[in-house]
Parts: structure tokens; C-alpha cells; sequence
């Protein structure tokens, strides 16, 4: 059995995954990202992306490109689509206390290559699926589908959901919240002519948003509750988009017509998932020389738009303390390791609790249906809850850096 040495085995090719290995490459730390499919994976269209995630991909050197290709959003607008009334009006370029606030809605692909492309060739091996892993000494063995085995220093599992690395680390498998989310993307040929304002909707047992992305570009979704009505619709495209479209029929035409103009093949739903926010206390998300990082540390629900971002918010710290912990002398390596990723943990454990459970708290209110429920968020909370928005991006991971 041939063995393949690695320092450090990156599982997973997403966002988290990327920007994890792009961050150790700043440092000038080596490390392989292993994904299990033949190419990146573009599963989302877009998301959004907040103030915080542009300080991690400032830090991570990507950040300009990016803002050249996307819009800014300076307003989000929020609308009661039960009592026709606009709820919030908030501007979205307020400074808070790490500095003023920055949000454009990222094509998930254009972010994904960006990111690879800063990487050395061959740090991402395509067709590696991790089938299961085992200590061996201050080592761990990687046993992969295809046969081969890879000798890894450390181990950080960004591979999702249902991450093999979290399971390994005693972390419950993601709890469904009931919910679903349906998201869409159209691209015109010509300018759109839509306004930089990020239009959140509101209804009974639902929640939509629509977001330009660049000028030609438009991003949507709607999450629900499912029932006997929505059954099987996950699979018929032209069902969702029709759902859709009965929910929204209220809201101004010109915005209608994005859904309208999506094509059945930019249409998909997924069940929402998270981490039982008490998690963050009685377990661990590192132990020896394995961590894992992104949805595979946070799974949550879409509702204050945080999951891509607090995965770039990861990367930077983690690999700040992995950087720390390789440069370091004075006790032996697999200890300095081992102390290095347990302080990741202590760092993103509160950041992790907070995202997760305000998320979950924001998305049960926004689509409530209780007549109580919808009284005092349409008539009192709708403004505090967009002020969460931005309350939630108003963090800085810090820089890159090992001093």
C-alpha cells in the first residue's frame, strides 16, 4: 500500500475548504485540498456577502476582483406581503464599530475561482473522495475511494453538512428546522436595470429575497415551510418556479419579472439544516491534530446571510493559528499543533454560537404564523430584524499574520 505524505489535508473544495488553503498559502504553509468531484463545485448560484467577509477576503488577497464584478447594495427593503406595507428601509453603507458596513451579492462561482486560481497548481486533487480516516502515531491515514492513502499532520474537514470529519469529532449530524429554501438565478443579455437594493419579502410561513448581482445578473430565493400542497416540488422545476411565483404575485412587476425570467436549470431547493446551538459547548470542534471548519462546524440557516461568510471568517483564523503554531519552538510539533487548533476553537466557538442561533431565531420570526407573531413583526420588529442583518456582519477576523 503506497502512502502519500501531506502535511496538512484540507476535505473539502467549497468555500470554506478554498479559502483555508489560500490563507495557509499566504502564510507560506503548504497543504492539499482533496474534493470528491471531478471539478469545483457551483451548487448555490450566489450569496450574499457582508462587510466581514470582505475584511477575511481582503486578507486573503481576493477582495478587488471581486468588487469589480459584482454591485454594491446600498439599501435593503423589507415588505410585508400580508399587510402590503413596506416594513424596514435600512441603508446598508452604515459604519458600525469595525468600520462601515459593504454588501454585494457574489456569483458562487466567480468566488469559488477566484479563490483557486490564487492557489499553486496541484493543490486541489479532483475525484478525491475521503472514505475514512484513522490515527496512526501524531499522524492521521486518509483512506480515500480510489485506493490511496494520504499520511496527514493535520486534518481539516470542511466537507459539509454531512462532514465525515465532524462525525469523527462526536458532532450531531445537522437537526432539519422544518424549513426549505428555494433558489434561483437569471442572467439577462442586457442590462437589467434594477435598482442596488437587496428586497426582502415577507408572508405567511415564508420569507423571499431578491438581489442583483452585477448589471446583467439576479439572484432570488424563498424559503418555506413544506407541506402536503409542496410535496414532491422539490424535483419539478417548473413547480417550484410557479410556487414561487403565487407567493410573490403581490410584489411590484418589475421585480416579479426575475422570477419570471428564470430558466428551469437555475432553479433548485434544499432542506435548511443547523447545529442545536448547545453544541457549541459541549463539544469540541477540534481534538489533537483534526478541526473542521465551515458548514461542517456551523451549519445554518440562511436567515441573517452569514454561512459563506463565517466560513471566510474561518480560514483566516485558522490558519493564523496554524501558522502560529508551525512557527513556533520550544515544545515538541504535534503539541504546538495540537494547542494551535484548540485555540481556533476557543476563537470561533462564541462567533459559531452566536451566527447559529440568531439565524435560527431571526428565520422562525420572519415566518411565523401566528397572528401574534405576524403583528409585532410586521408592525415592531421588522427594522430590528434588518438591524441584525448588519449586526451580524459588524466583525473583524483580523489579518494574516503569524506575530
Amino acid at each position: 500500500m503506497e502512502v502519500i505524505d501531506s502535511d496538512i489535508v484540507i476535505v473539502g473544495a467549497g468555500i470554506s475548504g478554498l479559502a483555508t488553503s489560500l490563507a495557509l498559502h499566504r502564510l507560506g504553509v503548504k497543504s492539499v485540498v482533496l474534493e470528491a468531484s471531478d471539478q469545483l463545485r457551483t451548487t448555490g448560484f450566489a450569496l450574499t456577502i457582508w462587510g466581514n467577509a470582505w475584511r477575511a477576503l481582503d486578507a486573503l488577497g481576493v477582495s478587488e476582483a471581486l468588487r469589480q464584478q459584482h454591485m454594491q447594495l446600498f439599501e435593503l427593503q423589507a415588505t410585508s406581503l400580508t399587510s402590503g406595507k413596506n416594513t424596514a428601509e435600512k441603508p446598508l453603507k452604515a459604519t458600525g464599530k469595525h468600520g462601515e458596513q459593504e454588501i454585494r451579492c457574489l456569483k458562487r462561482t466567480v468566488l469559488l475561482e477566484a479563490l483557486a486560481r490564487e492557489l499553486p497548481q496541484g493543490t486541489i486533487r479532483y475525484s478525491s473522495k475521503l472514505v475514512h480516516f484513522e490515527g496512526s502515531g501524531n499522524y492521521k491515514l486518509l483512506h480515500l475511494a480510489d485506493g490511496t492513502v494520504i499520511k496527514a499532520k493535520i486534518l481539516v474537514g470542511c466537507d459539509g453538512v454531512n462532514s465525515i470529519v465532524a462525525k469523527w469529532l462526536g458532532l450531531g449530524k445537522a437537526a432539519y428546522t422544518g424549513r426549505s429554501t428555494m433558489r434561483g438565478f437569471v442572467s439577462y443579455e442586457h442590462k437589467h436595470g434594477y435598482e442596488h437594493k437587496f428586497w426582502q419579502y415577507f408572508g405567511e410561513g415564508f420569507r423571499a429575497g431578491i438581489l442583483p448581482c452585477d448589471e446583467k445578473s439576479v439572484y432570488w430565493f424563498l424559503t418555506y415551510s413544506p407541506s402536503t400542497q409542496t410535496a414532491g416540488m422539490e424535483h419539478d422545476p417548473s413547480r417550484m418556479k410557479q410556487y414561487v411565483k403565487s407567493k410573490l404575485q403581490n410584489i411590484d412587476e418589475n421585480i416579479q419579472a426575475a422570477i419570471h425570467n428564470t430558466s428551469s436549470d437555475t432553479i433548485f431547493s434544499s432542506p435548511l439544516r443547523y447545529r442545536h446551538p448547545w453544541e457549541f459547548f459541549t463539544r469540541s470542534i477540534s481534538k489533537g491534530n483534526v478541526c473542521v471548519a465551515g458548514d461542517a462546524f456551523h451549519p445554518m440557516t440562511p436567515d441573517v446571510g452569514q454561512g459563506g461568510c463565517a466560513a471566510l471568517e474561518d480560514a483566516v483564523v485558522l490558519a493564523r493559528c496554524i501558522g502560529r503554531a508551525l512557527s513556533e519552538t520550544g515544545v515538541e510539533e504535534h503539541k504546538r499543533i495540537e494547542m494551535g487548533l484548540a485555540k481556533y476553537a476557543k476563537e470561533r466557538r462564541w462567533r459559531g454560537f452566536q451566527l447559529v442561533l440568531t439565524a435560527y431565531l431571526v428565520g422562525w420570526i420572519q415566518v411565523g404564523n401566528w397572528k401574534v407573531t405576524r403583528f409585532f413583526r410586521d408592525k415592531f420588529l421588522s427594522s430590528h430584524l434588518a438591524d441584525l442583518l448588519l449586526k451580524s456582519s459588524d466583525f473583524d477576523c483580523g489579518k494574516l499574520s503569524v506575530l
